[in-house]
C-alpha cells in the first residue's frame, strides 16, 4: 500500500512537471485510510485535484496517519515542526495542548448537522487564532465525521445501562459524557478498539457511524446504541511558514479548492448516518456486507438525561478546563448558536 501511495505521488509530480518547472509541493497527512473522508476526499484532493486545478503549480503528496502509524496527538506537532506541510485531524486529539480546541464539538451539545455547521462557523475564528498561536499553523477548514454514537459488546438498551461500563473515548469531552452517565472512560486508539472489545478491555466504544461500519466493529460488537454524543468535527491546517511561502495567487487558488472540498465533505457526511446504521444492523446495504448488531434507539427519557449531562457535566467541566476568558468567548460564539452558557467556577 505504501509503495502504491509513493508511486501515485511520483506520477503526480511527473505529470505536474509538464505544467510547472518549480511546483509548490505540499506534504500532507490525512486521517484514517479505511474511512470515507480519506478515501473519497482527503486522498484524491491532494494526490489528484490540486495538480489538476493549478496546472501543476501546486502538487500534493498525502498519506494517512494510520498508514504512517501515527497517533492523532502527534499530527499537529509534526506540522509545527515542518515535517508535514498540511494535516487533517480531530481537535479532540490536540486538546491536550489547550482545552480551547474542544469548544466546537463538546459532547452531546449539538444534535443535528445544520446546527453543527453553525457551531463550526461561529467558533472558526477562535480556532484559527489558537492554531496560529499554538502550532504556527493556518486553519483552513472544519468538517465533520458522521455522528459519534456507542457500539457495545454488552447488553445496552438505555442510557442507564452505560452505568458501570468501560467505554472507549478519544477526547476528554467524550470522557466527561461517559463519566456523567456513570461509566468509566478508557482512551484507546482507533486501530486497537476491536481487540479491546474482544478482550473485554472496554465494553463499548464511541466512534462515527460510518467509521464503525467500515472498520468492521460489527464483527465484535453486538449493540448499536444510536445516542448521538458528538460529531467528530475535524480540521485541515497548514504550516504557517509554508502558507506564507506561497504566492498570493497560489494561496487564493488553494483556498478556493479547499473551500469546495469542505462543502463536499459536509454534504456527504449528512447522508452517511442512515446508510451506515442500516448496514451495521442488517438492513439494506449497498456499500458492503450487512452486519447483525441490535439497533437500540434512545428513548425520550434517554435524550432528556443526555441533555442534562451535556449541560451539567460536559459544558461545566470544559469551562473549568478552559478558564473564564475561554468560556466567555464560547458564550459569545457557540453559546449564542445553542442558547447555552458556560461558566467557569
Amino acid at each position: 500500500m505504501k509503495k502504491l501511495v509513493t508511486m501515485t505521488a511520483a506520477l503526480a509530480l511527473t505529470a505536474s512537471a509538464a505544467f510547472a518547472d518549480n511546483p509548490v509541493v505540499l506534504k500532507a497527512v490525512g486521517t484514517w485510510s479505511s474511512l470515507t473522508n480519506f478515501q473519497k476526499h482527503e486522498g484524491p484532493f491532494f494526490n489528484e485535484r490540486l495538480a489538476e486545478a493549478s496546472d501543476g503549480q501546486i502538487v500534493g503528496d498525502i498519506q494517512s496517519q494510520s498508514g504512517l502509524g501515527l497517533k492523532g496527538f502527534e499530527i499537529m506537532r509534526l506540522v509545527k515542526n515542518g515535517v508535514f506541510d498540511f494535516a487533517f485531524g480531530l481537535p479532540g486529539y490536540v486538546a491536550a495542548e489547550n482545552a480551547i480546541f474542544e469548544g466546537a464539538d463538546l459532547s452531546s451539545l449539538t444534535q443535528d448537522i445544520d446546527t453543527q455547521r453553525k457551531v463550526a462557523d461561529a467558533y472558526f475564528p477562535t480556532l484559527e487564532k489558537a492554531f496560529a498561536e499554538i502550532y504556527n499553523a493556518k486553519l483552513l477548514m472544519l468538517y465533520p465525521f458522521p455522528s459519534q454514537t456507542l457500539w457495545c459488546n454488552a447488553e445496552v438498551n438505555s442510557i442507564e445501562d452505560l452505568n458501570g461500563k468501560k467505554i472507549r473515548v478519544y477526547a476528554t469531552t467524550l470522557g466527561d459524557f461517559v463519566e456523567g452517565a456513570g461509566g468509566t472512560s478508557v482512551t484507546v486508539a482507533f486501530s486497537e478498539v476491536i481487540p479491546a472489545l474482544e478482550k473485554g478491555v472496554v465494553d463499548c466504544g464511541i466512534t462515527g457511524t460510518m467509521s464503525a461500519y467500515t472498520a468492521n466493529w460489527q464483527q465484535v460488537a453486538t449493540h448499536a446504541y444510536t445516542l448521538r454524543v458528538g460529531w467528530g468535527l475535524a480540521f485541515g491546517a497548514m504550516n504557517m511558514d509554508k502558507w506564507n511561502s506561497m504566492s498570493a495567487d497560489q494561496q487564493a487558488l488553494f483556498k478556493t479548492e479547499i473551500d469546495a472540498l469542505t462543502e463536499r465533505m459536509w454534504a456527504e457526511t449528512a447522508t452517511e448516518d442512515d446508510i451506515a446504521i442500516s448496514c451495521i444492523t442488517g438492513g439494506d446495504c449497498s456499500i458492503g456486507e450487512p452486519g447483525a448488531m441490535k439497533l437500540v434507539e434512545p428513548s425520550a427519557e434517554d435524550l432528556a438525561i443526555r441533555d442534562k449531562i451535556a449541560a451539567d457535566v460536559v459544558l461545566s467541566r470544559w469551562a473549568e478546563r478552559c478558564g473564564a476568558e475561554c468560556a466567555a468567548n464560547w458564550n459569545d460564539t457557540v453559546g449564542k448558536v445553542l442558547g447555552m452558557t458556560a461558566t467557569a467556577k
